[in-house]
């Protein structure tokens, strides 16, 4: 599957537009990732712990908008972007969204 964040591909043409495609996970905290983060608040420092639960749900929701536009019939997806928003306390969304098109072989 072709992920574009353009919203041409050049060489390709877009032979159909199916409409919005996205996919989404919803991450909470560890305790353990907590605490560990509370002290290198205090110290300074890369958190990898949520690092590694952000890269964690951006494949997440990336393979789950790919899905989404195999289910329309897309072979590709322009305009891709990616957002996150907190949902509660301790706990995120990370929504993959873009355009699937069909595009020229």
């Amino acid at each position: 599957m072709l992920i574009l964040t353009t919203e041409c591909i050049p060489g390709k043409n877009i032979i159909e537009v199916k409409g919005l495609v996205k996919g989404s996970t919803i991450r909470a905290k560890h305790i353990g990732k907590d605490i560990g983060a509370s002290f290198k608040q205090l110290v300074g420092g890369e958190l990898t712990g949520y690092d590694e639960m952000l890269a964690e749900a951006r494949k997440i929701a990336i393979a789950r908008m790919v899905e989404d536009a195999k289910a329309q019939g897309a072979n590709a997806i322009i305009g891709f972007r990616l957002t996150s928003a907190a949902v509660m306390q301790g706990a995120a969304e990370m929504l993959a969204y873009g355009t699937g098109v069909v595009i020229d072989e």
